[in-house]
């Protein structure tokens, strides 16, 4: 029972302290709400590219055409050693007949170009479409595909590929200095809110040292308030993460933006907001805490 009366009084004495700093309490909890705020954006910038970046490498293939007079069993034996090359996981053939009636329905232009041709005739190629499993792989793939017997050509956005890897990692890589620095600055801020409310409170520490008090007794409420400053300052940009990210989920759905919804490809909030919002928490708080105990383990010498 003893420990519970040590908690609820260390408890008791954080809340007080924030109210008795008020100033410098508010400008800690400020900065916690600006930095989580930033951090949960951050983060839902990050998860969304992610997810598009992850879509468009699922959507990205290896196009292979066929030298013109290949015969069927070439193709069949072609097939079968696409299909042992590493990396490739989908093989899929399309007969130049197939492209050919492709281009008919889908453009005037083309079909009106296949009606001058004789009846036999059909200067296509047969092609195959590659689907790898690791896009950072496809370049390797690709080259070990052109050197196998009757490919004429091998296409798969070469450039776009290696752009798209590259701003994937500065992306990332952007996000988790920027989270860092925020935290630190945080961390920073309550450390001085809680050096200063021991500075304020010297004189009440020195009794409690003369008294005998313990070291936990004394340093605990100091935690208690760190805890505090961070747990309240997260509670806002929770809120705004919610509801600001479903706003904007809901406003491109029910705007006519089908176009560009098929490119950003949002994430759904009920997948992410939930699990972001827990971050925040943990943030703020374990923040608050580890700025208070910087604090009580540099300036308060028992």
């Amino acid at each position: 029972m003893r420990i519970f009366r040590i908690i609820g009084r260390s408890i008791e004495a954080s809340v007080k302290s924030i109210f008795r700093n008020f100033s410098l309490s508010m400008a800690s909890i400020t900065c916690t709400i600006i930095t989580l705020i930033l951090v949960g954006v951050g983060i839902l910038f990050s998860y969304n590219i992610n997810n598009i970046t992850k879509d468009i490498e699922n959507e990205l293939t290896i196009v292979i055409l066929m030298d013109k007079e290949i015969t069927e069993e070439e193709l069949v034996n072609t097939e079968k050693n696409l299909k042992e090359v590493h990396n490739v996981d989908e093989v899929k053939f399309i007969s130049k007949e197939e492209i050919k009636n492709d281009l008919v329905e889908q453009n005037e232009t083309y079909a009106k170009i296949v009606e001058t041709w004789e009846e036999d005739e059909n200067p296509l190629q047969d092609s195959f479409v590659i689907t790898v499993k690791e896009v950072k792989d496809i370049n390797e793939t690709a080259t070990t595909i052109k050197n196998l017997d009757k490919v004429g050509l091998v296409k798969y956005g070469e450039s776009m590929v290696n752009d798209l890897i590259n701003i994937f990692d500065i992306v990332k890589n952007a996000t988790i200095g920027l989270v860092i620095a925020l935290v630190l600055v945080t961390t920073f801020l309550i450390a001085n809110t809680i050096k200063i409310t021991i500075f304020s409170r010297r004189n009440e520490i020195d009794i409690m040292r003369l008294v005998g008090t313990s070291n936990s007794v004394i340093k605990l409420p100091f935690i208690f308030e760190g805890f505090l400053l961070g747990t309240i300052g997260s509670i806002l940009p929770i809120l705004i993460i919610i509801l600001g990210y479903t706003w904007v989920y809901n406003s491109l759905s029910a705007a006519n933006l089908s176009s560009i919804l098929n490119v950003v490809r949002l994430t759904a909030p009920n997948s992410i907001i939930y699990s972001t919002s827990l971050i925040l928490f943990g943030i703020g708080s374990i923040v608050g805490m580890l700025g208070s105990l910087r604090a009580v383990r540099r300036y308060l010498t028992i």
